[in-house]
């Protein structure tokens, strides 16, 4: 499959984009594209909007995986694409079109080279949310087809095309989402005395959040607590009886993670006791850290050094959150980031990658793939 084809498929998935469990067309694009390959080795199964493809190898002695997420984000595209998403509202502006034409050039590379071990393509939905690692790595499929390492990469766009940037051990943070909402007493805005008021509540919420990284996690460790949304009341003269703060938590660790929420949960007791209101937590949806296995991945950096004129980059840990977090704590495996050069950042209206990082990483994968396949 050469360059234009895989740029053209990347276009296509790029106008489709859908959010998690609702990946209908793209995995109805995805299964059009493996019918049409030869079958002789290939085996496809479903499994929810995700698809499982087995590449079965000549000789197999183990199973590689190698996981592409899938789903698209809420997010209004202003890019200046002749080929915009066609579903308002949505875009693919976290490189998940890139991710799946990547594994799609990969599928193919071993098609046409077979090698003696088998690889495993795991088209997965819900990385953004709520979470498709976990349960599709849990699934009988997964199961049956059990890979032995698994490896995934994600878009950087602050790096250059033709790197490559991961490290052995933490890579992205644990994440959990946070929904806190407060209900008090509303009432007209010329007698407070008579309400609780749910907007002052909220206010005071968010300032003692700030409170808790800064004074409950060691310094030496990490965490951010970010609210990102806060909604109450209904029009300027009415106090508002409801209100909802929504944010994210990042800890470069369980404990911390489990002692930050430790926190959140009694200073939201006391503002109940305070304001005179009923308050409800929601975690929503967590994400287990990437923690990369220490052997591959050095082994991974020293080939990729060694054998492409790509250049190898060991890089910080970040308080990204990635579901392939699930994966890698039951399979030994890791992740990098792939240099995509663009001006503008994940998860932003006019991220723009270039379209050239999809051939190295197609070559990248292509390459270590066979190297760990001559590896008993």
């Amino acid at each position: 499959m050469g360059k234009e084809h895989l740029i053209q498929i990347r276009r296509d998935l790029h106008r489709i984009p859908e959010i998690g469990f609702q990946e209908f067309k793209t995995q109805q694009y995805l299964l059009d594209l493996l019918n049409k390959l030869p079958q002789d080795r290939l085996e496809v199964r479903t499994w929810k909007t995700g698809i499982f493809a087995l590449v079965k190898g000549t000789n197999p002695k183990k199973t590689i995986g190698y996981r592409a997420d899938i789903d698209g984000l809420p997010i209004t595209e202003e890019t200046d694409y002749d080929f915009q998403s066609e579903h308002p509202g949505f875009m693919h502006a976290c490189g998940h079109d890139l991710h799946m034409t990547i594994a799609i050039g990969i599928l193919m590379h071993f098609i046409e080279n077979p090698i003696s071990d088998s690889v495993l393509f795991l088209f997965q939905p819900a990385e953004e949310g709520p979470g498709g690692a976990e349960p599709m790595l849990n699934s009988e499929i997964a199961q049956e087809w059990r890979p032995d390492i698994i490896t995934a990469l994600h878009i950087s766009p602050e790096l250059p095309v033709g790197t490559i940037a991961t490290k052995p051990g933490l890579l992205f943070a644990n994440t959990s989402e946070l929904f806190i909402d407060l209900k008090g007493k509303g009432g007209h805005a010329a007698y407070p005395h008579t309400t609780n008021d749910m907007v002052v509540a909220a206010c005071s919420l968010v300032t003692q959040l700030q409170s808790i990284v800064a004074r409950n996690v060691d310094p030496l460790d990490s965490a951010v607590i970010t609210i990102g949304k806060i909604t109450g009341g209904t029009v300027q003269n009415i106090i508002a009886e409801n209100a909802r703060l929504e944010g994210t938590i990042r800890t470069l660790s369980v404990e911390s993670m489990d002692r930050v929420k430790e926190r959140i949960e009694a200073i939201v007791k006391g503002t109940e006791i305070g304001y005179s209101c009923q308050a409800k937590i929601d975690y929503g949806s967590m994400y287990h850290q990437v923690f990369n296995d220490e052997a591959l991945t050095t082994e991974f950096m020293d080939y990729i050094s060694k054998n492409t004129s790509y250049h190898v980059n060991e890089c910080s840990e970040a308080m990204t959150g990635e579901d392939f977090g699930y994966m890698v704590d039951q399979v030994s495996g890791f992740m990098f980031w792939l240099g995509v050069n663009s001006s503008y950042g994940l998860h932003h209206a006019k991220l723009q990658p270039d379209e050239a990082a999809i051939d190295v990483a197609v070559n990248v994968m292509s390459k270590y793939i066979s190297f760990k396949a001559t590896q008993s």
